[in-house]
């Protein structure tokens, strides 16, 4: 649609700009998302993170050269209020027949307010709560496939679903891999596998998801008036060949999968609104704007999930509070107890021994942000110029912020503005949670705790302080790294061994008797920070001795030198059909045909 001639050319070529820009955008973040899947046939794995890392950047370089064109060719910032509210209203008519009209409605706002002060920061001038409807926007192709094994079979639904996403790589066995999926269906779903009715159909997704060195396909299958999620892994053999690896059907499973603590998908999608709809009845209770987030949109999924406070903030009453737990030295955290999420300033000071200044921090959360976080470490959104109500303030938590971090906190009016605030999913602190565990859970915890640990190490992070208290647990006990401050690359860090000490003398003084550089790590001197519990001490040396020595750090730090990049399987080692159908020759084929 154009905009037909009027009065106020100023307010079209503002919404033509912004539109354009949009567009410029979006086909970027296509192309970069399409390229996907050549780089999973062809096995170019670190293209493939490289290439998650990039287009990160992608919407805010968008948005920069947008709002420049704005400020060159019209002094954007001194139009006024009223050619403003107009191209608003313009821009609303450019995306009546849009592929992308929530996206693009977000895009106008960035550009806004990169321009504008945030006193305008409000519905006649951005899109605070979305103006064009996304329902029913038709996509070519469709967003998803419908398949009927009723008319060609279940196995030949399989094999043709698998196809029809046009993988350049063969598989490796395809009939093998078609009676593991029916005979893992059957092992997972017992019972409640009930026969084929008329409206028997599974749909998938028409682009498939990567990730690492994953593609997944995601659907679900519709049997009369029930519904059934469903998502399996596709990797390569050692040959180059393609094997289908699982078959996840338990929604915790899949909600793991699209865990913001990991790195976002590559999908490429025409209309992302339906794959967002499609991915919401598969995971009813997971926020859209996380899932936005996880199909690398996070911008709208931050505009989401901005939304979804607000809204939660007019339908309850409890007050923001200092988070449970133990003060930080350079975050000052605070939490709403009715919302799952905490927020976290940088302190203006931080407190001995931390070295670092806020532009270390804000650069660690960055790297994290861009970096494959291996379901261990969090996801955060970064938010600046946040209003919230002063009403909903404790008295303490107004006293911590304006003695911790005053340069972040304005009044204006009946709002508190917070100029900079990272967002996290809030978890229990590891260190409560084992406060109160049991034996069983505290082995548990501890173990997910090493096991946190060492797939960051294989990942190239070390996290640096690994105290309980930056560690966090899930509601589905999975134990997540959250402090970032002193994170490092592996390959950064000297991993060495205490030399023996010259003579009694010299151990016994509080001072090092050897040479410490900016980077050294000693191992051996872990257990004396984390493991003066006993109970704690005596499980951690059952599973995770070896974090203790030089040795497997120094391995895993050279085996990232080799360039070796280890598998990381976002779903139980139990699940993938190598270990749920070893030394059972013959049984698959046979309960696949069973069910058939």
């Amino acid at each position: 649609m154009e905009i037909p001639a009027g009065e106020n050319p100023i307010a079209q070529e503002i919404a033509r700009t912004l539109r354009d820009g949009f567009n410029r955008h979006y086909r970027l973040f296509r192309e970069c998302s399409a390229q996907a899947k050549t780089r999973f046939e062809q096995s170019d794995w670190l293209g493939l993170q490289q290439a998650v890392r990039e287009r990160i950047a992608f919407y805010d370089s968008r948005v920069s050269e947008t709002a420049v064109l704005l400020h060159e060719q019209l002094r954007a910032e001194h139009i006024d209020d009223n050619t403003w509210q107009l191209a608003k209203l313009l821009y609303i008519g450019l995306l009546t027949n849009h592929k992308q009209p929530e996206l693009a409605e977000t895009f106008f706002n960035s550009v806004f307010c990169k321009i504008m002060h945030r006193t305008y920061f409000h519905n006649d001038f951005i899109f605070v709560r979305p103006a064009v409807s996304t329902e029913f926007i038709e996509s070519d192709p469709p967003a998803y496939r419908s398949y009927y094994p009723n008319q060609n079979g279940l196995r030949q639904t399989i094999r043709d679903i698998c196809r029809d996403y046009g993988w350049q790589s063969e598989f490796a066995n395809m009939e093998r891999d078609v009676e593991q999926v029916i005979a893992g269906v059957v092992r997972q779903m017992g019972g409640r596998l009930a026969a084929a009715e008329a409206n028997f159909q599974i749909q998938v997704l028409h682009s498939a998801f990567y990730r690492n060195k994953a593609a997944y396909i995601v659907g679900k299958a519709i049997n009369g008036d029930y519904e059934y999620p469903f998502v399996v892994p596709v990797l390569h053999d050692s040959q180059g060949q393609l094997f289908l690896d699982a078959v996840l059907l338990d929604s915790a499973q899949i909600r793991t999968l699209f865990s913001l603590s990991r790195a976002y998908f590559m999908v490429d999608m025409e209309v992302p609104s339906a794959y967002v709809d499609f991915l919401s009845g598969l995971m009813p209770h997971k926020p859209a704007a996380e899932i936005y987030t996880m199909l690398g949109l996070g911008k709208q999924g931050k505009t989401m999930f901005f939304r979804d406070l607000i809204g939660h903030l007019r339908h309850s009453r409890d007050q923001f509070v200092v988070a449970p737990g133990i003060r930080g030295m350079v975050m000052a955290v605070f939490t709403l107890p009715s919302f799952p999420y905490v927020f976290k300033l940088i302190k203006d000071v931080f407190a001995p021994p931390k070295e670092v200044d806020r532009a270390t921090v804000k650069a660690k959360y960055v790297l994290v942000k861009q970096h494959d976080r291996v379901g261990r470490m969090a996801d955060t959104l970064e938010f600046s110029n946040v209003a919230l109500p002063k009403a909903r303030f404790s008295p303490e938590l107004v006293e911590e912020l304006r003695r911790e971090c005053p340069s972040l906190l304005e009044e204006e009016g009946d709002d508190f503005v917070i100029k900079h605030v990272y967002i996290e999913r809030r978890m229990k602190p590891l260190n409560l949670y084992l406060d109160s565990a049991d034996e069983e859970r505290r082995e548990a915890a501890v173990l997910e705790y090493g096991n946190a640990i060492k797939e960051l190490a294989y990942a190239n992070i070390f996290p640096g302080d690994m105290l309980f208290k930056n560690f966090g647990v899930t509601r589905f006990g999975r134990v997540v790294f959250y402090d970032y401050d002193e994170i490092e690359y592996m390959t950064d860090c000297n991993f060495r061994r205490i030399p023996p000490a010259p003579n009694p003398e010299a151990e016994m003084s509080g001072e090092a008797w050897y040479s410490v550089g900016p980077r050294d790590v000693f191992p051996e001197e872990f257990g004396t920070f984390l493991l003066g519990n006993p109970d704690t001490r005596r499980v951690f040396m059952k599973h995770h001795a070896d974090l203790l020595q030089p040795e497997f750090w120094q391995q895993t730090k050279q085996k990232i030198l080799d360039g070796y990049m280890p598998d990381f399987f976002p779903y139980p080692e139990e699940m993938r059909f190598c270990r749920m159908f070893a030394g059972e020759a013959g049984r698959p084929q046979a309960r696949a045909a069973e069910a058939a």
